[in-house]
């Protein structure tokens, strides 16, 4: 009887456990799917977040019509104008998402510097190395998806 309590006491500790280190498949550096940046997923709290930890183009071109050639880009196409002078190299552009269980991260939010927009979303890990990304406006209905697969940085 008393192992038995011991098991029901102990159970959830367990399940907790075995279901945070499931949600940490995550984690990690991903390619988006344009090729242009490199995300870093990571625990925030008991949740996951991600920034901007590699761009292809971290500065402005010599011919930028606000002749800021050479400098850090920056978040201009934010809606709020205090942000904008924000540098787009160590961003963080995901928050909250939530380990559903299975494959599965629900619950965040998602913002897009090339366009500015905020998406709510969720993500599935389809295979250890390919996550695939759903972001929506209201409902997952209307929205775009997108593919990340894990970045390994190759060494020479």
């Amino acid at each position: 009887m008393v192992r038995f309590l011991l098991i029901i006491v102990f159970m959830p500790i367990v399940v907790s456990s075995a279901a945070a280190a499931g949600g940490d498949t995550i984690m990690g550096a991903w390619l988006n799917e344009e090729g242009d940046a490199v995300i870093e997923i990571f625990k925030c709290s008991d949740h996951y977040c991600g920034k901007i930890v590699w761009i292809k183009e971290p500065d402005y071109p010599s011919s930028d019509a606000k002749q800021r050639g050479g400098k850090p880009r920056l978040d201009d196409l934010n809606p709020d104008a205090e942000l904008r002078p924000r540098p787009i190299l160590g961003l963080r552009i995901m928050n909250d998402f939530r380990y559903r269980g299975d494959t599965e991260w629900i619950g965040g939010t998602i913002y897009d510097p090339k366009s500015g927009y905020t998406y709510r979303g969720k993500m599935t890990l389809v295979s250890e190395n390919t996550l695939h990304l759903r972001g929506y406006v209201i409902f997952s209905l209307f929205g775009r998806n997108s593919t990340w697969t894990r970045y390994v940085e190759k060494h020479h």
